[in-house]
């Protein structure tokens, strides 16, 4: 800046406004400046003793994170973003600081240039071309205070972007971190699965193996591979169990099927034992063992009395224990199977004179062809209906012979004609059902069902299917309701 001469000095400065009485500078200093050609104003380049800038440093990091971010865990990169979001939000302060500090530079240069075209107006000579030197000065120096507002302003968008962007990507981290945590914690949840599924799965091979050990000698075998399994288990090693895994229900689908292959030779002993038993083959016994079917005791013997001089009863033989079940009301010749008797072997006793003769299926009851797709169609529905005639109600012959229909529901059951109602009843413990018991030439078709104390029906379907249907329908529906349905004095 030009020199003011001592005329300048020796005026009244009292005539000349103060220039920072109600302004607070950044800095106790003028800026200094240099001139260029024109008198143009030249900023000196500041002193950097703290190296780069901050703006630098930011950009200098992101640019490393975009070329590390493969080689980094999610948690590093989450770390690393949050420091430059936190370096941004210093960069963004301050460049609030800076725009205060220009703001004063105005405010500053106003004043001045005020001072000085007072100063204009009171001068002559030389003395006044040197104010007005120091007047254009003052408005490049404006002007190049404008420039770097300008400059200010795009650098504070361009601060705020990346603070925005650097926001965004910590968020999206921090996203990431949380994912691979549930993802982590799912991993977990599925090797406890898995070791839990082995361990039930090894109990399950020990019971198996306990109740088939004096069964088969190869059962052994089998133990001491189960015991190696679980010595596995206790030394931690998950690999070998995942690959036992499969061996273990392989080996456990053998034991099942030779432990029903011994329970079928059990039976075959048992009905040989039976037969041996019965050598006078007094009575036999003729119809298929099969579930629609019905069986009848016929005379074999000359010597055999007539079955209506004998006292007959059915019972269904159990391999497991001594002790037969009786089939309630089952005394007559003919027995028309039931779905409960499928897969049991049924026998009846003769008495005649003090002594007892016994018939018996060849095999187990076979299920019915069909049957068990047939009640899962019927499933499906809310309600079955039967077209079904009425034989008897609390046990006497029922004179008409019209048809009913006899609704299956999974609540109750009910029993009617048009508009009127026979029986509604829903499942509780009083309710009885079984295939008829008496002798009839229908009993394949015919059930009983004791719809509640004091009120029984004997009812005659349209076919064998039918009636097992509704038999198995209705069981499957009480056992929902946890009721078991059954005939008189069955052991379900």
């Amino acid at each position: 800046m030009t020199k003011v001469s001592p005329e300048v000095d020796a005026m009244d400065m009292d005539a000349v406004l103060p220039v920072s009485a109600d302004v607070s500078f950044k800095s106790n200093h003028f800026p200094k400046y240099k001139l260029g050609a024109d008198n143009q104003i030249l900023e000196e380049p500041k002193e950097d003793n703290n190296g780069p800038s901050l703006k630098e440093v930011v950009e200098q990091e992101t640019t490393q994170l975009s070329e590390q971010h493969k080689r980094l865990s999610v948690r590093d990169l989450a770390c690393k973003f949050d420091k430059n979001l936190t370096a941004a939000a210093k960069l963004s302060e301050e460049a609030k600081l800076r725009e205060v500090a220009s703001l004063e530079g105005h405010v500053l240069l106003k004043k001045l240039r005020d001072a000085l075209e007072h100063l204009r107006g009171r001068m002559a000579g030389r003395n006044k071309e040197d104010v007005e030197k120091a007047i254009s000065m003052v408005e490049a120096l404006a002007v190049k205070l404008t420039q770097n507002e300008g400059e200010l302003i795009q650098e504070k968008f361009e601060v705020k972007k990346l603070a925005n962007f650097l926001k965004q990507a910590s968020e999206d981290a921090k996203k990431l971190v949380n994912q691979e945590k549930s993802f982590a914690c799912a991993e977990i949840e599925s090797a406890r699965a898995v070791v839990q599924r082995i361990g039930e799965a090894l109990d399950e091979q020990d019971r198996i193996s306990q109740a088939s050990k004096e069964q088969s000698p190869d059962v052994e075998g089998l133990l001491e591979e189960v015991q190696e399994a679980r010595r596995i288990k206790l030394l931690h090693q998950p690999s070998k169990m995942m690959e036992m895994e499969h061996e273990l229900r392989a080996l456990r689908t053998q034991i099942r099927e030779k432990f029903m292959f011994s329970v079928k030779l059990q039976k075959e002993l048992a009905i040989s034992k039976r037969a041996e038993e019965n050598k006078s083959r007094l009575y036999m016994l003729d119809g298929s063992a099969m579930l629609g079917s019905y069986l009848r005791i016929q005379v074999s013997s000359d010597e055999a009395p007539q079955l209506s001089k004998c006292s007959i009863q059915w019972y269904r033989v159990s391999l497991e224990c001594n002790r037969d079940e009786v089939i309630s009301g089952a005394n007559k010749p003919v027995y028309a199977p039931e779905p409960l008797d499928v897969g049991r072997i049924l026998q009846a006793d003769i008495c005649f004179n003090g002594q007892k003769a016994s018939v018996m299926t060849p095999g187990p009851i076979d299920p019915a062809a069909g049957l068990g797709s047939h009640v899962e169609t019927l499933m499906r529905k809310s309600n079955s209906e039967f077209n079904v005639v009425i034989s008897k109600m609390n046990g006497q012959d029922y004179s008409s012979h019209s048809v009913h229909a006899f609704h299956v529901g999974k609540m109750r059951m009910k029993l009617c004609r048009g508009w009127i109602t026979k029986a509604r009843e829903i499942y509780s413990s009083s309710m009885q059902l079984c295939g008829y018991r008496g002798e009839s030439n229908t009993a394949a078709k015919a059930l009983f069902w004791q719809a509640r104390k004091g009120l029984s029906f004997v009812l005659t379907f349209e076919s064998e299917r039918d009636r097992n249907a509704a038999i198995t329908l209705a069981r499957k529906y009480a056992h929902d309701c946890n009721v078991t349905l059954a005939g008189p004095d069955d052991q379900v």
